[in-house]
């Protein structure tokens, strides 16, 4: 038996699969069955009332799970999946269980662009509920090693797909309201999403509206995280290292000259692409040494990748 299969079994069994999508490794669950999700939530240590992306095959499938699909869903779709795009409309309670969407009328819904992950959804048939396959709050998993090293025997099957290509999470565009809405900013540009439908796309990244991934703490390692600006790198790592806390330092190349010895340097990035794919493993080396501040520089950009990096870095410093 493939490991496919095998992890469709697990998924019509009721049982938990981790899978790799192009932003993040995801922790699967059968969408349609309620016994499922709640073992989903448990597992992942997920608020009951956060809602969950659930993951399509294709397309085609936008009438199944969700209802009342407008037709700048249907346009989003065609240019952006697969993709690191979620579109919210509203939920067809026959397909998506209401634990999913925390009672929510509403559901995230998006078809990843990784091989493995199409196959596995084609396979399985149906819609697949899946938060980043990590416990809640923490660093969000991009290889099958960081999924087995935080859940362990808590996931029936964990299909390696290598690390993901664009390591930050899906941008989620609200298209229930009144006027179209940003509640995620990930790997889709806002820029992008206005160019195909048309018209002005606001951002709604905190408070009520608020989405999966965007509590005020969220994608954490145990070290603490702190943004700083390159010309102060120097002076706060001195003042660290003062007070007896071990430091170091995030940032994209060029790195800045003439910094304390005992400062650990993570690899830095060459560019924003190569930033965001990185970014959570590098949270994670932050632990492996044992880090007690890591001081990130957050590469300059309004929109696109770089806004998403600078999104989970000002959430993992709080």
């Amino acid at each position: 038996m493939t490991d496919i299969a095998r992890a469709v079994d697990a998924l019509r069994a009721g049982e938990l699969v981790a899978f790799p999508t192009e932003t993040v490794y995801g922790l699967g669950a059968d969408a349609a069955s309620p016994d499922a999700v709640r073992r989903l939530y448990e597992v992942k240590g997920r608020p009951a009332d956060h809602p969950v992306i659930v993951h399509l095959a294709g397309a085609a499938q936008l009438d199944e799970v969700g209802r009342d699909v407008p037709e700048t869903a249907r346009q989003l779709a065609a240019a952006f999946w697969p993709g690191p795009l979620t579109i919210v409309v509203r939920r067809n309670s026959e397909r998506v269980a209401a634990e999913v969407t925390g009672g929510r009328d509403t559901v995230g819904l998006r078809v990843p662009d990784h091989p493995v992950a199409l196959e596995l959804l084609a396979s399985f048939g149906g819609g697949v509920a899946a938060p980043s396959a990590n416990r809640f709050g923490r660093v969000s998993p991009t290889t099958a090693a960081h999924v087995r090293a935080d859940l362990g025997a808590d996931v029936r099957v964990v299909l390696d797909g290598g690390p993901c290509r664009v390591g930050v999470e899906s941008t989620i565009v609200d298209l229930v309201g009144r006027e179209p809405a940003i509640l995620r900013v990930g790997g889709v540009s806002r820029a992008a999403i206005e160019q195909v439908i048309g018209r002005e796309c606001v951002l709604h990244t905190t408070g009520e509206t608020a989405a999966p991934g965007t509590p005020a703490s969220h994608y954490s390692p145990r070290c603490d995280v702190e943004k700083v600006e390159a010309e102060a790198v120097g002076a706060r790592a001195r003042d660290l290292s003062a007070r007896g806390r071990r430091a170091g330092l995030l940032v994209m190349r060029p790195v800045p000259p003439e910094l304390p010895g005992e400062l650990v340097v993570l690899d830095a990035p060459v560019d924003v692409e190569e930033y965001a794919r990185v970014l959570y493993a590098r949270l994670r080396e932050a632990d492996e040494h044992l880090l007690d501040v890591l001081l990130v520089v957050v590469p300059p950009a309004s929109d696109g990748l770089g806004a998403a990096v600078a999104d989970r870095v000002c959430r993992a410093s709080h």
